[in-house]
């Protein structure tokens, strides 16, 4: 006769405490197999060196140890395509209901509509959760329902809608003894899913009292190691988002947290507006023509076009995985409208490159820099790479540590005329959009 269980499934929320979807499957009274899945139709399009992949790995391997040595259990890790994963388990179990939380991406949902059809073939309850947002989909609308586009309106809602006090917890760490007890067996290894360690490390992250209250005033200036680095661990939900808010809430720092609003707010806009994955939000905006240049796509890619800040954010994205929020701005405006490339090159870019590439928070601030996304950038705003340097990095310290030879000979003349650029940028969007 067949074992009676539930299962949690990670995904997004690589964490044992406050999990919204495993606290809720370790009280449903069957005994819950945990489980992760590699998913083919994700891996094959990345890198053979991903440090995202390795933070993963690392990840769920510690997880794993946990539930081990502590529970007597373990985390089930399979390779594979998603739908075979759970044909598998249907057949070895009697699997009672699926648990997992809500990811808002147009992959993620599709996928999870096959499952849940999937399961309900076999009379299997499919629950999901909302775990890595505090406000997700409708939950913040104006008062005729319909979405906000601009920020500023959607943050005040936000802010009226919000209470600490009314934050709810998952102590999902205090049920693990509802884990189904087995032996676990070894976690399949980077190598035999056909990838090596990667050079990079995914950093830890920092949000302690000094650091948000600081935040304000130092967050726009990249010399210095003031931000969080809290993305990835947001992304892959190592840290619970609700801990987070309730941390900023206390030191009284809307500045810090109107951080995390900006991530819900463009996971709403991703949620009610798919296509802006690839369309821009603006449709008229997709009639500009790009000259797409390929060379000039290359330099900006290495980090040689000439302007020392622009190269300074290009060459600490190649070489950390990283680069600082204020120095994106300025690489993703020098991109679309210098060089007149296509958003969508320098997001796919960013989206290989980035350690904390989050899908809704990537399309959203590259249309919101090419102009063409929800409450952007004006079209004739552009960045001026050189006075930029004048604000945010005056003692030229940050472009001393990543473009240590901008003062000699072999440092490439600027890519591009700033003055001829801007004109030649206004001009073709104008007559693109007119």
């Amino acid at each position: 006769m067949k074992e009676q269980i539930s299962i949690f499934w990670f995904r997004r929320d690589l964490r044992l405490h406050d999990n919204h979807g495993l606290y809720h499957a370790l009280n449903s009274g069957y005994p819950v197999l945990p489980i992760f899945i590699f998913d083919e139709d994700i891996l094959h399009k990345l890198p053979e060196q991903d440090a995202r992949l390795d933070f993963i790995h690392h990840t769920i391997s510690e997880i794993n140890s946990v539930l081990k040595n502590d529970f007597k259990s373990g985390l089930l890790v399979k390779y594979g395509q998603v739908r075979d994963v759970f044909d598998q388990l249907i057949n070895e179990y009697e699997v009672k209901a699926v648990y997992t939380n809500h990811d808002y991406e147009p992959y993620a949902k599709t996928r999870d509509e096959e499952v849940a059809n999937l399961l309900a073939n076999s009379g299997i309850e499919f629950h999901t959760y909302k775990d890595q947002v505090i406000f997700e989909r409708n939950e913040v609308v104006k008062k005729d329902g319909n979405p906000y586009v601009v920020y500023t309106p959607y943050m005040r809602r936000w802010f009226e809608k919000f209470s600490v006090e009314g934050l709810s917890s998952f102590p999902s760490e205090k049920n693990l003894f509802n884990l189904l007890k087995y032996s676990s067996v070894d976690i399949i290894s980077l190598n035999d899913m056909g990838f090596k360690r990667s050079n990079q490390n995914v950093r830890d992250y920092t949000v302690n009292n000094i650091l948000i209250k600081n935040y304000e005033a130092t967050r726009n200036f990249p010399a210095q190691d003031a931000t969080s680095r809290l993305g990835p661990h947001l992304r892959f939900g190592t840290v619970s988002v609700r801990d987070m808010v309730r941390k900023a809430d206390k030191e009284h720092n809307k500045t810090f947290l109107k951080e995390l609003v900006w991530r819900e707010f463009f996971m709403q806009i991703l949620w009610h507006f798919p296509q802006t994955v690839n369309k821009s939000f603006k449709p008229k905006y997709d009639r500009i023509e790009w000259r797409n240049d390929p060379e000039e796509f290359k330099a900006w890619c290495e980090g040689r076009t000439g302007y020392p800040l622009v190269d300074a954010g290009m060459r600490q994205l190649n070489e950390t995985g990283f680069m600082h929020n204020r120095v994106r701005m300025l690489t993703g405006s020098f991109l679309c409208k210098h060089l007149l490339i296509d958003w969508r090159w320098g997001e796919a870019y960013f989206a290989e490159k980035l350690h904390d590439y989050e899908m809704a928070s990537n399309v959203g601030n590259w249309q919101w820099v090419a102009g063409s996304g929800v409450d952007a950038s004006p079209y004739f705003r552009i960045f001026n790479p050189t006075t930029q340097i004048q604000k945010f990095d005056k003692g030229m310290e940050y472009i001393q540590t990543w473009v240590p030879d901008f003062q000699e000979l072999t440092y490439p003349q600027p890519i591009v005329d700033h003055k001829f650029a801007r004109e030649r940028c206004l001009e073709t969007y104008k007559s693109a959009l007119n």
